[in-house]
């Protein structure tokens, strides 16, 4: 049987994104927070998932208020065959390399750690109804574009954008992170509700993936010229220190999904292309 999907955040970069690919695949339909909270037909919904946040809840300490995900699990509970897709964050773990699900944890600030109590929250109120996604760093383009000073969450791309137009590329030494192109998100979203998954995944390329070698990507077919400015001895030390990548044979071997290095250079290539070429 087809899964009926709701997802919340009409404006969102992951949402947008998620609709137009799960609407080729699924019943699918995209509404905002509000609308959601006066929508009252639920019938045959196989699974919500919400891609809005509160500027509070990114900010502030944990408060249920401003916690959506809650407070949209509560009408989930109601739903008998209903699960809760929540996209929790790579930023709860200890940043090293080969992070499992059950890693140790850092929860240094007030969005990492009310994204560590919503979890909680969420495995009481809806126990194997809720699939948790720990996510790296997700690479595309927003499908809608605005104020980028308006936005609560700033992608890798965001950022490369902003220092690019003001004609500045750091050198990121031998820093590294974990991405993971947008489409490729999309699909493991996908495969996860196909085979019905419930419990916590870490989503990554699950690889080390430098600095250098990404925005060397995303600048590719960009003619003009640029700046390349140094990060000082001390910043790099403390830069490279919050360098991670996540394990993710968990969600691989329940999918059976490979996800290769080629995805994300041509998703970053396209991005550049967009950017730098067509545009012209």
């Amino acid at each position: 049987m087809q899964n009926k999907i709701i997802i919340v955040g009409k404006r969102s970069f992951i949402g947008t994104n998620l609709y137009d690919y799960l609407k080729k695949k699924n019943k699918v339909s995209i509404i905002s927070y509000y609308n959601f909270k006066k929508k009252k037909n639920f019938s045959q919904i196989s699974h919500i998932i919400n891609c809005t946040i509160t500027p509070k809840y990114l900010k502030n300490k944990y408060s249920s208020k401003f916690d959506l995900d809650y407070l949209i699990s509560k009408k989930v509970k109601n739903l008998k065959k209903c699960k809760f897709v929540f996209l929790s964050s790579r930023k709860i773990y200890k940043p090293k390399s080969n992070i499992l699900e059950n890693g140790e944890l850092q929860l240094n600030d007030n969005y990492s750690r009310n994204k560590y109590i919503t979890e909680k929250k969420l495995i009481k109120n809806l126990k194997n109804r809720v699939l948790i996604l720990r996510i790296s760093n997700l690479v595309g383009l927003r499908k809608i574009n605005k104020d980028v000073n308006k936005r609560l969450h700033k992608t890798f791309v965001d950022y490369f954008i902003e220092e690019i137009n003001r004609g500045i590329i750091f050198d990121n030494k031998k820093i590294y992170k974990d991405f993971l192109p947008i489409n490729t998100f999309c699909k493991i979203v996908f495969l996860l509700i196909k085979k019905n998954k419930s419990g916590i995944f870490n989503v990554s390329i699950g690889k080390k993936i430098y600095l250098k070698k990404i925005i060397e990507w995303l600048n590719y077919y960009n003619p003009y010229n640029y700046k390349i400015m140094k990060i000082s001895e001390i910043n790099s030390k403390k830069i490279n220190r919050d360098s991670f990548f996540l394990n993710n044979k968990k969600l691989t071997n329940n999918i059976n999904i490979r996800i290769n290095l080629k995805d994300l250079k041509k998703e970053c290539l396209g991005i550049s292309k967009k950017l730098f070429y067509e545009k012209k």
